[in-house]
Parts: C-alpha cells; sequence; structure tokens
C-alpha cells in the first residue's frame, strides 16, 4: 500500500478528487497535480465544478475548454482547464457524426440546444467524455479531476453506466428504429400521447427529432461510455476524498465512501483540510501542567488560556474525524492546517502540496 498521499498521486493514471463545498477541495486538486509536475510527470487538472475556482486558486484570470500549461520550475508539466459543457457537447457531435449533415440537424435541434446548455446531468456526461479524451491524449500520464460537491460527484460515477443504459434501453431503440418521427409504432405512440399531457407535442416531437438524428452515432457513445466505466474501476484510477472537521462535511464524507462502496469503488486516499493543530507531545503537556499554579496570575496567563482554548477545538476536531478514518480503512491520510490566508496562486498551492508527504 502506498504510504503517502504524494505516492498514492504517483501510482496513478486518473485521480478523482471529491468533497463538500468549501473544504478547499480545488486547490487540493492543483496540489496533487503540482506534486505529479514537480516528481517529473506530466499532468492535467480539470475541474468540472462550474465554480472558477479552479483559476482563481492558479492565480489566473480564466480557464478554458483546452488545456492550459502552466509555467514553473518543476521537472514535469502542469496543466489546467476548465469543463465547459456545450463547446465539448458541440465538439463531439461535430466529431463523431457519419457526415456534416447529421451534425447540423442535432446542433440545430431545440431539444438539443436546452439539453446542452443544462447544468444537472449532462455537465457529468461531458464530464465523462473530457476524461476519455484526456486520458487519449499522450501529452499527459496523470489526470487530475476535480468534482463538483459531494452531493453531486456520485452523478459523475454513475454517468458512464446510466448513458449505456439509456442508449442499450428499449425507448431508445424504440425510437431511432423508427424512421420518422410520425411512422412511430403503436407501443411507443400510446407513450408519447401520455408524454404529451404532460409536455407540449412540439418537445415530444424535438425530443424524438433529436434521439433520431443520433441513430448511427449510439455505438460509438457506448463504447466511450463502457471505457470509461472500465477506467473509473481501474486500479491506476484513485478517489481521493477531501473532508474538513465539520459535523456535516463528516457526515457527507461517510455517506459518499458508502456509495463508493456500492458501486465496488473505494477512497484510496483521506486529506483533512483547515485543521486546528495539536501542540506539543504528552511529555509537553504533563511538564506544563505542572507550571500552571506558577504561571496563574503572570503575563503568560492569556496565552495558556489561548492555548487550552485550541488544544479543545482540536480534541473536538479530532473525535469528528475519528469515524471518517475508521470508515475509510488503512488508506494515507493527511492533515493540513488552517493556514493563515486564503490560496490565491501557485506559492500558496505549493505550500498545500508540501503536506501531501
Amino acid at each position: 500500500m502506498a504510504a503517502t498521499v504524494a505516492d498514492v498521486v504517483g501510482e496513478s493514471r486518473v485521480v478523482v478528487c471529491t468533497g463538500s463545498g468549501g473544504v478547499g477541495k480545488t486547490t487540493v486538486s492543483a496540489a496533487l497535480a503540482l506534486q505529479a509536475a514537480r516528481t517529473g510527470r506530466r499532468a492535467a487538472v480539470i475541474t468540472i465544478d462550474p465554480a472558477r475556482r479552479l483559476a482563481d486558486a492558479l492565480g489566473l484570470g480564466s480557464l478554458t475548454n483546452e488545456p492550459t500549461r502552466i509555467a514553473g520550475d518543476w521537472d514535469g508539466e502542469l496543466w489546467a482547464m476548465m469543463l465547459d459543457t456545450k463547446q465539448t457537447f458541440d465538439e463531439l457531435i461535430t466529431t463523431y457524426a457519419a457526415e456534416p449533415a447529421q451534425a447540423e440537424r442535432i446542433l440545430d435541434n431545440r431539444y438539443y440546444r436546452n439539453l446542452s446548455e443544462a447544468l444537472s446531468g449532462t455537465r457529468e456526461f461531458m464530464a465523462m467524455e473530457k476524461l476519455y479524451e484526456l486520458t487519449n491524449d499522450a501529452r499527459f500520464d496523470l489526470v487530475v479531476v476535480d468534482t463538483p460537491p459531494t452531493r453531486n460527484a456520485i452523478d459523475f460515477v454513475d454517468a458512464p453506466d446510466l448513458l449505456t443504459r439509456f442508449l442499450r434501453g428499449r425507448l431508445f431503440r424504440m425510437v431511432v428504429g423508427s424512421r420518422m418521427a410520425k411512422a412511430v409504432n403503436a407501443t411507443l405512440q400510446l407513450f408519447l400521447r401520455q408524454i404529451a399531457r404532460v409536455v407540449s407535442p412540439e418537445v415530444v416531437e424535438d425530443t424524438i427529432t433529436f434521439l433520431q438524428a443520433f441513430e448511427g452515432m449510439e455505438e460509438g457513445f457506448r463504447d466511450r461510455a463502457d471505457r470509461v466505466a472500465e477506467l473509473l474501476a481501474d486500479p491506476r484510477t484513485s478517489f481521493v476524498l477531501v473532508a474538513a472537521p465539520r459535523p456535516e462535511v463528516v457526515q457527507e464524507a461517510l455517506d459518499f465512501t458508502e456509495l463508493l462502496a456500492e458501486r465496488g469503488l473505494e477512497v484510496r486516499s483521506l486529506v483533512i483540510n483547515r485543521v486546528h493543530p495539536s501542540f506539543g507531545t504528552d511529555v509537553d503537556l504533563v511538564a506544563l501542567n505542572n507550571e500552571r499554579p506558577r504561571l496563574a496570575g503572570t503575563h503568560a496567563a492569556p496565552s495558556l488560556a489561548a492555548f487550552d482554548h485550541l488544544t479543545r477545538i482540536a480534541a473536538a476536531e479530532a473525535a469528528q474525524l475519528d469515524p471518517l478514518s475508521a470508515a475509510v480503512g488503512d488508506v494515507p491520510e493527511v492533515r493540513i492546517p488552517l493556514l493563515d490566508d486564503d490560496v490565491h496562486d501557485l506559492g500558496g498551492i505549493d505550500r498545500v502540496r508540501a503536506f501531501l508527504g
């Protein structure tokens, strides 16, 4: 087993960084990629979180849907990008359509335009496609994925299976097998009449036209979805869970760990961020306690009170985190202390990286 979080990164082809919102997950993702670059690897970090935190953490004005190389004094390479759902979907259609006319039919379809601009669901499918693209790009030997908060991260994990099941499902096969929307079979006609009671007939027709326009492309989509599912289950893909010593964050992390286990996946590393440090050893504390009567009422008393306060906080945080450490099992774990300022440039990311081991 890897001894440190840095060792896990060194052994991985893909690192999926997950965690609740507001725990520093994006910063840790960038730090993991920087760790790889400092050891000579060619690392790309991609954020699929719609918030622009990765660009902020790197001290950049913005990131695009194409990897941007970050200059620095490391032996390897560091690249970063931010998923653009619509652009990725458009490029996918253009690339895999059998002919330009097929791509044009899909891109001009009203249902497609609404779908490609929606954040829910579509973002996870396009993240899956972008991961497939990056892992097949010879420029990179490591891809670090900064996922949305854990409440949505499981959708990214489930996306390949959901897409495969849909494309192999009876409804899709019936629709695609019907050459014209008005020439579908009796069973599908009955189903569509029920749907039209809830949404307008125009929406139903747009949806059918959209699905039929995909005829001939579904095999490629299924194949890539299957490959991403295999990639997520590959031993060289590591899930790194980022948490913080807050009850609601710990509970979300426990829930996510359980959801991963249900899918035959496991957390490979645990990063606890923004922890109040413990001060001194047991021997130091015994010596300090022996001196308390003498220090009472002196100028050292306020400092001693502050020390006691921070010690209580650190103990409470440790107690909160114990169940999470137990749940993920015997995996590398690092606790990053609460820093005195926010991370907003590569220097700050490198400071976080130094704690990874």
